[in-house]
């Protein structure tokens, strides 16, 4: 038997527990009192039995939190036997509506408590109106229980509720817990958008210095010329990016890029020896601030990435601008026999944050193979209608 267990169960409370003791001591001085004061005529049986029989009664109060059907019985049983334990009586009943697991169980004991009042005979010999007795009788059974059923719901309505607000906090703390991952995702995106992708190209520009630097002194100040814009490029966007971590995504609503921006990556792209073609069909209109910044980050992506592993292919973009979308493709052929290896790094987080973007504005992204062994981005964003 678990005795600590069983301790818990009976009394979940020092409070609780030094209540349930002081109410059965005090239920078992004050019957034992009041009926060894009566006289023993008036019973059955003699005072100090009488007495005896009310404190067993009272006495076990201590458990009435545990087995408040087994005590109430008990009460019915050795009260209607004796004639006494009125104090503990009324308390057994008060226990048997607020512990009770079944509330007909409790309805039930009260009733048949109420019966047998109505029953058997006073064991003093008093007779009064049966109207005065019946009224007595119910409520002194009715009333306790009526009052412990009440108090029992109020509790489980009280631990309903602080339940429910453990939940809600326990909730709260794993939505919070996950929008830091989220947030921490979002940080790491922008980031690789940012300095990953214009770092990769600025260390191409700078292997074509260092391959020209010798023999084309003129090159060379172009390519260094080249690496310097996109450095500060590179500064102006990761300025805006820690801007957005700071205020929010409204601060990038003002510079979002444009398809004029697409233009100019694919120029740096080809500035650094890459054989790009860029093409718009359509009719260009603004775009909202997410879509454009996202059809800019793919076309980089993309084109980075052919720098990283395809450096000598050519690559063909296409911007095609339906009335209701807007289709982006990078498509790249294989890189060709003994092209230049620029050593760069891939983290493997590039398609995956594409493809994030894309699916958060309801569009649809794949990325694989294309059938010629070169590679292909292609992206569909829908446009809302105006």
């Amino acid at each position: 038997m678990d005795l600590r267990g069983w301790w818990t169960t009976s009394w979940p409370t020092r409070r609780s527990r030094l209540l349930d003791v002081s109410l059965a001591a005090g239920a078992a001085v004050g019957d034992g009192a009041i009926m060894l004061a009566a006289t023993s005529s008036r019973f059955w049986l003699p005072g100090y039995a009488v007495a005896g029989g009310s404190m067993v009664i009272a006495l076990g109060l201590v458990l009435r939190r545990r087995y408040p059907v087994h005590l109430a019985l008990l009460a019915l049983v050795v009260g209607t036997a004796v004639g006494g334990g009125p104090i503990a009586g009324g308390i057994m009943l008060y226990s048997l509506g607020a512990y009770a697991a079944s509330r007909w169980t409790a309805i039930a004991i009260a009733a048949t408590s109420y019966v047998l009042f109505l029953v058997v005979p006073s064991p003093n010999g008093d007779s009064g109106s049966f109207a005065a007795s019946a009224t007595f009788g119910l409520l002194f059974t009715s009333f306790p229980v009526i009052l412990g059923m009440y108090m029992g719901a109020r509790k489980q309505l009280l631990a309903s509720l602080q339940e429910r607000a453990a939940r809600l906090e326990r909730e709260q703390h794993l939505l919070a817990e996950r929008a830091r991952a989220e947030e921490r995702t979002r940080i790491a995106r922008e980031m690789h958008d940012v300095v990953a992708n214009r770092v990769s190209v600025m260390v191409v520009h700078a292997g074509a210095l260092k391959a020209v630097a010798a023999r084309d002194p003129d090159r060379a100040v172009q390519t260094a010329t080249v690496i310097g814009d996109m450095g500060r490029q590179a500064l102006e966007e990761l300025r805006q990016v820690i801007g957005v971590l700071r205020q929010g995504e409204d601060e990038l609503a003002t510079r979002a890029p444009t398809l004029d921006d697409v233009r100019d990556l694919v120029g740096q792209s080809g500035a650094a020896g890459l054989v790009v073609d860029l093409v718009v069909l359509g009719e260009e209109r603004p775009m909202p601030s997410a879509i454009s910044r996202t059809v800019y980050r793919i076309v980089q992506e993309a084109l980075t990435n052919v720098h990283k592993h395809a450096g000598g292919a050519s690559t063909r973009v296409d911007v095609r601008l339906p009335p209701d979308a807007v289709e982006v493709s990078v498509v790249n052929r294989a890189a060709p026999e003994g092209a230049a290896e620029h050593g760069l790094p891939s983290g493997g987080n590039g398609l995956v944050g594409l493809r994030e973007r894309v699916v958060a504005l309801g569009g649809h992204f794949e990325a694989g193979p294309a059938r010629d062994g070169g590679f292909a981005v292609r992206a569909r964003l829908p446009v809302p209608t105006t």
